[in-house]
Protein backbone atom coordinates (compact mmCIF):
# COMPACT_ATOMS: atom_id res chain seq x y z
CA UNK A 1 0.00 0.00 0.00
CA UNK A 2 2.80 2.05 1.16
CA UNK A 3 3.96 2.11 -2.34
CA UNK A 4 1.14 2.38 -3.89
CA UNK A 5 0.69 5.97 -2.14
CA UNK A 6 4.00 7.34 -3.20
CA UNK A 7 3.52 6.11 -6.91
CA UNK A 8 0.73 7.87 -6.60
CA UNK A 9 2.14 11.69 -4.34
CA UNK A 10 5.11 10.81 -7.47
CA UNK A 11 2.05 11.57 -10.25
CA UNK A 12 0.07 14.18 -7.91
CA UNK A 13 3.87 16.01 -8.35
CA UNK A 14 4.42 15.68 -12.10
CA UNK A 15 0.66 16.80 -13.02
CA UNK A 16 1.44 20.95 -13.03
CA UNK A 17 4.46 19.97 -14.83
CA UNK A 18 2.29 17.92 -17.32
CA UNK A 19 -0.09 21.04 -17.94
CA UNK A 20 2.52 23.33 -17.93
CA UNK A 21 4.63 22.00 -20.68
CA UNK A 22 1.43 20.42 -23.11
CA UNK A 23 1.97 20.96 -26.75
CA UNK A 24 5.77 22.37 -25.89
CA UNK A 25 8.42 21.73 -27.88
CA UNK A 26 11.99 19.56 -25.78
CA UNK A 27 14.80 18.97 -28.03
CA UNK A 28 17.05 16.74 -26.81
CA UNK A 29 20.68 15.92 -27.73
CA UNK A 30 21.04 12.55 -27.12
CA UNK A 31 24.82 11.05 -27.84
CA UNK A 32 28.03 10.32 -26.11
CA UNK A 33 28.92 7.05 -24.00
CA UNK A 34 24.33 6.65 -22.73
CA UNK A 35 24.45 5.39 -26.50
CA UNK A 36 26.19 2.32 -25.97
CA UNK A 37 24.54 0.75 -23.05
CA UNK A 38 21.18 -0.67 -24.18
CA UNK A 39 19.80 -0.47 -20.86
CA UNK A 40 20.32 2.89 -20.00
CA UNK A 41 19.51 3.78 -23.54
CA UNK A 42 15.90 2.25 -23.38
CA UNK A 43 15.62 3.97 -20.38
CA UNK A 44 15.92 7.32 -22.33
CA UNK A 45 13.46 6.42 -24.64
CA UNK A 46 11.07 5.95 -22.11
CA UNK A 47 11.33 8.71 -20.98
CA UNK A 48 11.13 10.57 -23.98
CA UNK A 49 7.82 8.47 -25.34
CA UNK A 50 6.32 8.86 -21.84
CA UNK A 51 6.94 13.03 -22.56
CA UNK A 52 5.10 12.35 -25.94
CA UNK A 53 2.14 10.54 -24.41
CA UNK A 54 2.33 13.53 -21.91
CA UNK A 55 1.55 16.05 -24.70
CA UNK A 56 4.88 17.31 -25.19
CA UNK A 57 6.53 17.36 -28.68
CA UNK A 58 9.96 16.00 -28.01
CA UNK A 59 12.97 16.52 -31.04
CA UNK A 60 15.50 14.46 -30.23
CA UNK A 61 19.39 15.15 -31.80
CA UNK A 62 21.27 12.30 -32.14
CA UNK A 63 25.54 12.14 -31.61
CA UNK A 64 27.16 8.79 -32.52
CA UNK A 65 31.00 9.81 -31.68
CA UNK A 66 31.35 6.23 -30.12
CA UNK A 67 30.34 4.21 -33.35
CA UNK A 68 32.58 6.84 -35.42
CA UNK A 69 35.52 6.42 -33.20
CA UNK A 70 35.40 2.75 -32.76
CA UNK A 71 35.40 2.73 -36.83
CA UNK A 72 38.10 5.07 -37.36
CA UNK A 73 40.30 3.13 -34.98
CA UNK A 74 39.75 -0.07 -36.41
CA UNK A 75 40.31 1.60 -39.64
CA UNK A 76 43.83 2.97 -38.44
CA UNK A 77 42.21 6.15 -38.86
CA UNK A 78 44.04 9.50 -37.09
CA UNK A 79 41.12 10.57 -34.33
CA UNK A 80 41.58 14.50 -34.46
CA UNK A 81 39.70 17.71 -32.95
CA UNK A 82 39.99 21.43 -33.46
CA UNK A 83 38.29 23.37 -30.66
CA UNK A 84 35.82 20.50 -30.19
CA UNK A 85 35.37 19.90 -33.73
CA UNK A 86 36.49 16.70 -35.33
CA UNK A 87 38.18 17.20 -38.52
CA UNK A 88 36.03 15.58 -40.88
CA UNK A 89 38.22 15.31 -44.15
CA UNK A 90 36.38 13.11 -47.19
CA UNK A 91 37.26 9.78 -46.15
CA UNK A 92 36.07 10.37 -42.49
CA UNK A 93 33.09 11.73 -43.46
CA UNK A 94 31.83 9.00 -45.14
CA UNK A 95 32.46 6.69 -41.51
CA UNK A 96 31.00 9.78 -40.09
CA UNK A 97 27.84 9.92 -42.14
CA UNK A 98 27.43 6.04 -41.78
CA UNK A 99 27.81 6.22 -37.98
CA UNK A 100 25.17 9.08 -37.62
CA UNK A 101 22.43 7.10 -39.34
CA UNK A 102 23.20 3.82 -37.94
CA UNK A 103 22.43 5.53 -34.77
CA UNK A 104 19.64 7.70 -36.14
CA UNK A 105 17.75 4.52 -37.38
CA UNK A 106 18.60 2.32 -34.23
CA UNK A 107 17.35 5.12 -32.01
CA UNK A 108 14.03 5.19 -34.30
CA UNK A 109 13.66 1.51 -34.51
CA UNK A 110 13.68 1.30 -30.60
CA UNK A 111 10.96 3.91 -30.00
CA UNK A 112 8.83 2.14 -32.24
CA UNK A 113 9.57 -1.54 -30.51
CA UNK A 114 8.57 0.24 -27.32
CA UNK A 115 5.32 1.52 -28.61
CA UNK A 116 6.09 5.35 -29.26
CA UNK A 117 6.20 7.06 -33.02
CA UNK A 118 9.13 7.93 -34.33
CA UNK A 119 10.91 9.09 -38.01
CA UNK A 120 14.32 9.36 -38.83
CA UNK A 121 15.75 12.36 -40.63
CA UNK A 122 18.62 12.63 -41.64
CA UNK A 123 19.69 16.73 -41.15
CA UNK A 124 20.60 17.33 -44.56
CA UNK A 125 16.81 17.69 -45.10
CA UNK A 126 16.09 20.15 -42.66
CA UNK A 127 19.84 22.25 -42.00
CA UNK A 128 21.65 24.05 -44.36
CA UNK A 129 24.99 25.27 -43.75
CA UNK A 130 28.22 27.05 -44.79
CA UNK A 131 31.24 25.13 -44.39
CA UNK A 132 33.72 26.33 -41.53
CA UNK A 133 35.90 29.51 -42.11
CA UNK A 134 39.10 26.72 -41.04
CA UNK A 135 38.12 24.64 -44.04
CA UNK A 136 41.65 23.60 -44.60
CA UNK A 137 42.31 22.29 -41.24
CA UNK A 138 38.81 21.13 -40.40
CA UNK A 139 37.81 19.64 -43.86
CA UNK A 140 33.93 19.53 -44.21
CA UNK A 141 32.26 21.15 -40.74
CA UNK A 142 29.94 22.68 -41.57
CA UNK A 143 28.63 26.52 -39.34
CA UNK A 144 24.27 26.34 -39.77
CA UNK A 145 23.01 28.86 -41.53
CA UNK A 146 19.29 27.94 -41.47
CA UNK A 147 17.01 25.13 -40.34
CA UNK A 148 13.96 24.17 -41.91
CA UNK A 149 11.42 24.21 -38.43
CA UNK A 150 8.08 23.87 -40.92
CA UNK A 151 9.30 20.44 -41.64
CA UNK A 152 10.25 18.81 -37.89
CA UNK A 153 6.93 21.05 -36.66
CA UNK A 154 4.79 18.96 -39.23
CA UNK A 155 6.16 15.43 -38.46
CA UNK A 156 5.56 16.78 -34.40
CA UNK A 157 2.13 17.61 -35.44
CA UNK A 158 1.45 13.94 -36.17
CA UNK A 159 2.18 13.06 -32.15
CA UNK A 160 5.78 11.86 -34.18
CA UNK A 161 8.85 12.01 -32.41
CA UNK A 162 11.54 13.34 -34.98
CA UNK A 163 15.42 11.87 -34.38
CA UNK A 164 17.48 14.17 -36.48
CA UNK A 165 21.39 13.07 -36.95
CA UNK A 166 23.71 16.44 -37.02
CA UNK A 167 24.51 16.74 -40.71
CA UNK A 168 23.69 19.47 -43.26
CA UNK A 169 23.58 20.58 -47.03
CA UNK A 170 26.04 23.15 -48.20
CA UNK A 171 25.03 25.99 -50.73
CA UNK A 172 27.88 23.59 -52.89
CA UNK A 173 25.48 20.26 -52.73
CA UNK A 174 28.64 18.47 -50.10
CA UNK A 175 27.12 17.05 -47.08
CA UNK A 176 28.64 18.73 -43.98
CA UNK A 177 29.41 17.40 -40.22
CA UNK A 178 28.07 19.26 -37.67
CA UNK A 179 28.70 18.97 -33.48
CA UNK A 180 25.77 17.62 -32.13
CA UNK A 181 25.31 20.11 -29.43
CA UNK A 182 25.03 22.71 -31.77
CA UNK A 183 22.64 21.39 -33.89
CA UNK A 184 20.54 20.88 -30.90
CA UNK A 185 21.02 24.69 -29.68
CA UNK A 186 20.30 25.97 -33.63
CA UNK A 187 17.14 23.40 -33.82
CA UNK A 188 15.57 24.26 -30.64
CA UNK A 189 15.80 28.33 -31.73
CA UNK A 190 14.49 27.52 -34.90
CA UNK A 191 11.50 25.65 -33.03
CA UNK A 192 10.92 27.86 -30.33
CA UNK A 193 11.32 24.98 -27.71
CA UNK A 194 10.98 25.69 -24.01
CA UNK A 195 13.62 23.37 -23.44
CA UNK A 196 16.77 22.08 -24.53
CA UNK A 197 18.26 19.03 -22.69
CA UNK A 198 21.96 18.00 -23.58
CA UNK A 199 22.33 14.32 -21.90
CA UNK A 200 26.08 13.96 -21.29
CA UNK A 201 27.70 11.29 -18.75
CA UNK A 202 28.18 13.26 -15.87
CA UNK A 203 25.79 15.08 -13.53
CA UNK A 204 26.26 18.51 -14.47
CA UNK A 205 28.67 21.40 -14.21
CA UNK A 206 30.89 21.51 -11.24
CA UNK A 207 32.68 24.59 -9.61
CA UNK A 208 35.64 21.60 -8.70
CA UNK A 209 35.46 18.49 -11.12
CA UNK A 210 37.12 16.65 -8.16
CA UNK A 211 34.52 17.58 -5.81
CA UNK A 212 31.13 16.02 -6.31
CA UNK A 213 29.33 18.59 -4.16
CA UNK A 214 30.24 21.78 -5.99
CA UNK A 215 27.58 20.44 -8.66
CA UNK A 216 26.08 24.06 -9.45
CA UNK A 217 22.17 23.54 -9.90
CA UNK A 218 21.79 26.87 -11.92
CA UNK A 219 23.71 28.64 -13.92
CA UNK A 220 23.00 32.10 -16.10
CA UNK A 221 24.69 33.45 -19.12
CA UNK A 222 27.48 35.53 -18.10
CA UNK A 223 28.63 33.22 -15.29
CA UNK A 224 28.67 30.29 -17.39
CA UNK A 225 30.85 32.70 -19.85
CA UNK A 226 32.78 33.56 -16.51
CA UNK A 227 33.29 29.67 -15.81
CA UNK A 228 34.80 28.98 -19.46
CA UNK A 229 37.15 31.92 -19.23
CA UNK A 230 38.68 30.80 -15.87
CA UNK A 231 39.09 27.22 -16.98
CA UNK A 232 36.59 26.02 -14.83
CA UNK A 233 34.42 24.43 -17.36
CA UNK A 234 36.15 23.16 -19.87
CA UNK A 235 37.58 20.31 -22.80
CA UNK A 236 34.20 18.32 -23.70
CA UNK A 237 31.95 20.64 -21.56
CA UNK A 238 32.80 23.82 -23.39
CA UNK A 239 30.54 22.87 -26.79
CA UNK A 240 27.91 21.49 -24.55
CA UNK A 241 27.63 24.75 -22.51
CA UNK A 242 28.07 27.06 -25.67
CA UNK A 243 25.13 25.25 -27.13
CA UNK A 244 22.97 25.99 -24.19
CA UNK A 245 24.14 29.54 -24.19
CA UNK A 246 23.59 29.48 -27.95
CA UNK A 247 19.75 27.93 -27.11
CA UNK A 248 18.89 30.65 -24.73
CA UNK A 249 20.08 33.83 -26.18
CA UNK A 250 17.84 32.58 -29.41
CA UNK A 251 14.78 32.44 -27.12
CA UNK A 252 14.70 28.89 -25.37
CA UNK A 253 13.32 29.31 -22.04
CA UNK A 254 16.06 26.97 -20.62
CA UNK A 255 18.80 24.71 -21.10
CA UNK A 256 19.90 21.99 -18.94
CA UNK A 257 22.69 19.67 -18.71
CA UNK A 258 21.90 16.57 -17.76
CA UNK A 259 24.01 12.71 -17.11
CA UNK A 260 21.83 10.32 -19.30
CA UNK A 261 23.08 7.29 -17.30
CA UNK A 262 20.99 8.04 -14.26
CA UNK A 263 17.53 6.14 -14.87
CA UNK A 264 14.51 8.43 -15.84
CA UNK A 265 17.33 11.16 -15.86
CA UNK A 266 14.73 13.11 -18.07
CA UNK A 267 11.66 12.45 -16.27
CA UNK A 268 13.20 13.84 -12.90
CA UNK A 269 14.37 17.37 -14.76
CA UNK A 270 10.98 17.83 -16.32
CA UNK A 271 8.51 16.79 -13.61
CA UNK A 272 9.38 17.16 -10.47
CA UNK A 273 10.52 19.87 -8.05
CA UNK A 274 13.54 20.26 -7.05
CA UNK A 275 15.55 18.69 -10.97
CA UNK A 276 18.79 17.07 -11.66
CA UNK A 277 21.98 18.38 -13.38
CA UNK A 278 22.64 21.89 -14.36
CA UNK A 279 20.12 24.69 -15.88
CA UNK A 280 21.32 27.68 -17.98
CA UNK A 281 19.63 30.34 -17.72
CA UNK A 282 19.83 34.50 -19.57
Amino acid sequence: MEDAIKKSEILIEALPYIKKFQDKVIVIKYGGSTLINKKKRLSVLEDIIFMSLAGMKPVIVNGGAPFINKKLNRLKRKIKFIDGLRVSGEKEMEIIKEALTSVNRRIVKEIRMLGGKAQCVSGRKVIKVRRHARFKELGLVGVITYVDSAKIESICSKETIPVISPLGLGRDRNIYNINADQASAYIAKALSAEKLAILTNVEGIYKDKNDEESLISSLTKSKALALIRKGIIEKGMIPKVKACITAITGGVRKAHVIDGSLPHALLLEIFTDKGIGTEVVK
